[in-house]
């Protein structure tokens, strides 16, 4: 480990850079002008809806390719929880807790049938949506859609709509991602790990490949309904074009884009979700698909781990030009340093026969 590594490996150094980051979510949205505000909490939508994609294909290895429809389904129950009057609170829970079940179902149905079902069936829920949306005018608003406002800021905050919108989304999305991080790197992320490596050694090691296929599932399905009570608070209006199944296929490029397995990534994929259409309407909007084809070929070509791993691309490519030093060349092949490169390879224990000859 390089002196800079370890450096930023200290706990005051993380415990620092945790709390410039929240100094800066806290400050930035009053000092930034309402189009960039308005931008951010839109990054922040999808981002959430990206975060919950990756944790059933990029963690777990599964197909899905109907998360917009949990991000549509929260939106619609938090827009008519709204209509009705219901307290906020029970809104939040409700948008979390029907696509949450919802995707419950739907995996409890398919997981047992291996990859590419668990990808028809995703598939068939937007294709689904759209229409039942457009005959469910009494919950949806039928085509014309149904709005909901009720994130104007409160007048003793003294904020503007959109900081107090912002604030919302940085609230919510922030602690998804928190929750969502602790989920992965904990003993559950480790199980899903392993089934998306090799079903078969997942069950010889006692751990379910169906049960944690569910599980992420069901994962990325809550999240999908949080990115849709969020989706309300900054868009304030949904409609049958909300599930369009393009707009399912574009959050996976997103997530393939971001890094796929990645916190950070969700991040980045939410950003290119919200900011490659803008960027490639001003080149030419009657090319902005080619265009966004394009950007997605390019960086699978070139960062075939997403924009995550630019970084770790630069750091390898400024090590091959300067070929190392003699010094970590010869540590890197002491067994020391085999030792701690292979430090996740268990040795068995001596047997009976061995330790009786070592008598």
């Amino acid at each position: 480990m390089s002196s800079a590594t370890a450096f930023l490996h200290k706990p005051w150094v993380r415990w620092t850079g945790v709390a410039l980051i929240v100094v800066a979510m806290i400050v930035l949205p009053l000092l930034l002008p309402e189009l960039a505000n308005t931008t951010l909490a839109r990054i922040g939508v999808f981002a959430v809806a990206v975060l919950g994609l990756n944790v059933v294909m990029g963690y777990t290895g599964q197909v899905s390719l109907g998360q917009i429809f949990f991000l549509g389904l929260g939106a619609y129950v938090t827009a008519y929880g709204v209509e009705q009057g219901w307290n906020i609170v029970l809104v939040f829970v409700l948008a979390c807790i029907i696509p949450a079940v919802t995707g419950l179902l739907v995996a409890l149905a398919a997981a047992r049938l291996g990859g590419l079902a668990i990808a028809m069936v995703t598939i068939a829920l937007p294709i689904v949506g759209v229409p039942l949306a457009k005959r469910l005018s009494d919950f949806t608003g039928g085509s014309q859609g149904i709005s909901a406002r009720f994130t104007d800021a409160p007048e003793w905050t003294g904020l503007y709509n959109d900081q107090w919108q912002l604030y919302i989304v940085l609230l919510i999305g922030g602690i998804s991602f928190l929750l969502t991080r602790n989920l992965v790197r904990g003993k559950y992320g480790r199980a899903f790990a392993i089934v998306k490596g090799n079903e078969a050694v997942a069950s010889s090691m006692g751990i379910s490949p169906y049960r944690y296929k569910v599980l992420a599932f069901t994962v990325a399905s809550l999240l999908g309904g949080v990115s849709g009570f969020l989706y309300m608070v900054v868009i304030e209006y949904t409609s049958p074009e909300t599930l369009n199944f393009g707009h399912s296929i574009t959050l996976v490029a997103s997530m393939v884009i971001g890094g796929a397995g990645s916190i950070i990534g969700s991040l980045l994929g939410g950003a290119y979700y919200v900011l490659a259409p803008q960027l490639t309407n001003l080149v030419d909007p009657g090319l902005t698909a080619v265009l966004q084809g394009a950007i997605l070929l390019v960086v699978l070509f070139i960062l075939p781990g997403g924009l995550v791993s630019l970084p770790r691309l630069w750091r390898r490519r400024g090590g091959g030009h300067t070929g190392g030093t003699a010094a970590a060349r010869a540590a890197a092949s002491t067994p020391s340093s085999a030792g701690a490169q292979g430090a996740d390879v268990s040795i068995p224990p001596p047997t009976e026969s061995q330790e009786r000859q070592d008598t």
